[in-house]
């Protein structure tokens, strides 16, 4: 029914000419005066406003159509970025340390080397994450996404297919951990992130994640202890006031080779697969290769060791035997450390723990 007001104009809907509203009679019919002066009583029914003689009117109405299509588009927006967000299996079996991780999740889990994939950020923390996720892309650094991750929580970046997977293998996650309160505070995170994109056609790359419930492909970009290294000072500090004096110990520490395969303080996690260490096998005999994967092991137990770390893992896959029985024979001439096999429900069989001892204590 057309809704109408004294001084409207309108036009007669099944026959010739119009008038203006004088009068309102009832809910269903009003006075209309014509043209020639008279007044004749219509059926509301009956009548269609003249949009054209009331531009305030018009307007009015264009004004209101725009503000429930801002309505729609607002709650539509609202839907999808819920849709991104999920909770995690925090006390499922096996799950990860606390920490924050990144997460490339197949959507076909029966089929891991094909199909669309999930790039997700995963806050395992009892912190809420404000983020920015950056992609490099050739020499430019470019914002893929930025938000607020609640505790326990993770979110898709984005869904890409397997052809955009070399655009989003190097890139920086950087974080602030915060919460109503605490009795302490992390330290931002600042974590960039250099994958090789053959790692995604290997189904050996693909491991169940205890806090996702599914297989991926996860990065440690840190765990929570990490965060709270050193913490007791930049507490201490936040609490004393700006004015407090600043710790003497050098906080900037020079990047040991080491480092970029930290995931957690003082602990580390090596794949020596030869597609990690080299772009291109071509050309490379068996024992070109073992003595690649054996250079990198030493340069890395190495680094870790004069970096002062306390555990390294290193991946040396299942294979026939031969690079595992040449990391064990090799870690004899290294008196400060010992090792065993890594965890077998997060690495398989296919990976050796090198704990570290205090040189000191020895």
């Amino acid at each position: 029914m057309t809704n109408v007001n004294i001084g409207d104009k309108v036009n007669f809907l099944n026959a010739v000419g119009g008038g203006k509203v004088t009068k309102i009679i009832d809910s269903r019919m009003v006075m209309v005066e014509i043209e020639d002066g008279f007044e004749v009583p219509c059926m509301i029914s009956d009548l269609v406003l003249d949009y054209r003689s009331q531009p305030a009117r018009q307007q009015q109405i264009v004004d209101t159509i725009q503000k429930e299509i801002q309505e729609k588009q607002l709650v539509q927006q609202q839907q999808e970025e819920e849709a991104r967000h999920g909770g995690l299996r925090r006390f499922a079996k096996e799950a990860e340390k606390e920490g924050a991780y990144l997460a490339f999740v197949p959507h076909e889990q029966q089929w891991l080397l094909t199909g669309a994939m999930d790039v997700m950020l995963v806050n395992h923390t009892p912190y809420e994450m404000l983020y920015t996720f950056t992609i490099k892309e050739e020499e430019k650094f470019v914002n893929v996404d930025y938000g607020q991750l609640d505790k326990y929580e993770k979110v898709v970046i984005e869904t890409i297919s397997r052809e955009d997977l070399e655009y989003w293998c190097n890139g920086i996650v950087q974080a602030i951990f915060t919460r109503d309160s605490c009795d302490e505070v992390l330290l931002p995170l600042n974590a960039p992130f250099s994958l090789r994109a053959n790692r995604f056609f290997k189904e050996g790359s693909y491991l169940m994640s205890g806090v996702l419930g599914e297989k991926a492909v996860m990065v440690c970009l840190s765990e929570i202890v990490a965060l709270r290294h050193g913490d007791s000072d930049f507490t201490k500090l936040m609490k004393d006031g700006v004015g407090a004096q600043a710790p003497k110990k050098d906080l900037v520490k020079q990047e040991a080779p080491i480092d970029k395969h930290k995931t957690a303080q003082g602990e580390a996690t090596v794949d020596l697969h030869i597609g990690e260490l080299v772009d291109n096998i071509l050309g490379l005999s068996s024992h070109d290769m073992f003595n690649i994967q054996m250079d990198y092991f030493k340069k890395m137990l190495d680094s870790a060791i004069a970096a002062d770390y306390t555990k390294v893992t290193f991946i040396h896959g299942v294979g026939n035997g031969v690079l595992k029985n040449a990391i064990i024979e090799e870690l004899k001439h290294y008196k400060n450390t010992e090792n065993h096999m890594a965890s077998i429900a997060k690495f398989g069989v296919g990976a050796i723990e090198v704990v570290i001892r205090d040189k000191e204590k020895n």
